[in-house]
């Protein structure tokens, strides 16, 4: 299975192979190895107009979520540096020589969005974008309503669903997340390919949410 699976990971299915075993924790199916490999596409696609180091940046994408934190916990916001303190341990322990180590450490420890770090290399920040436009879009919407259901909220309040009259809560209600969280993300791209795709995936994710509110 990891060898079919890390063929979809060319050109880097070597690196893909020894990595993936790593690569996610928990029963998350927002955090899984399909939402690995689709921001490691959104990734390739920038990286191939941006440039950047590609094995740092694949590793990186690899090992971002190799510790899993739920959503809901007080540790949040320590995911990414949780991760990033693995993905040391795991690229060390392979020999990788320490620039490229600490260069994945970085990208992984920055590219949450609730970590608050900046991207301060150009493969940080490509990180940082190809998992952020897997938030965003038609995909966002999905990953944002499965996740509502793994926290136990609600899709919408009835009474108000656009919180009109309410403090957004989306603790409580999955659509108040498009406002408190992921109509935001669009504006904080770092690389000129990110906004571009980003734009695109702000308008799915727009139309979504009028779709969704005309519906109920």
């Amino acid at each position: 299975m990891t060898a079919s699976l890390a063929a979809a990971f060319s050109p880097f299915e070597t690196l893909a192979g020894t990595l993936i075993p790593h690569a996610t924790q928990g029963d998350d199916g927002s955090h899984d190895i399909a939402h690995i490999l689709r921001v490691f596409k959104n990734a390739m696609r920038i990286h191939a107009r941006e440039g950047g180091n590609g094995t740092v940046l694949a590793a990186a994408v690899l090992l971002h979520d190799c510790v899993a934190v739920e959503k809901n916990s007080p540790l949040r916001s320590q995911a990414s540096r949780l991760a990033a303190e693995k993905a040391s341990a795991i690229l060390a322990e392979l020999g990788w020589p320490e620039a490229d180590v600490s260069a994945v450490a970085h990208a992984v420890a920055a590219h949450s969005f609730s970590a608050n770090i900046t991207p301060e290399t150009l493969e940080a920040k490509i990180l940082q974008d190809a998992d952020r436009l897997d938030a965003i879009g038609i995909v966002g919407a999905a990953r944002c309503f499965y996740i509502a259901g793994r926290m136990g909220s609600s899709l919408y309040d009835p009474a108000d669903p656009l919180a009109r009259e309410r403090p957004l809560d989306d603790k409580s209600f999955a659509i108040d997340h498009f406002e408190v969280k992921l109509f935001k993300l669009a504006d904080g791209f770092g690389t000129a390919t990110g906004r571009t795709l980003a734009a695109e995936r702000h308008e799915r994710l727009k139309q979504i949410r009028d779709l969704f509110i005309d519906e109920i």
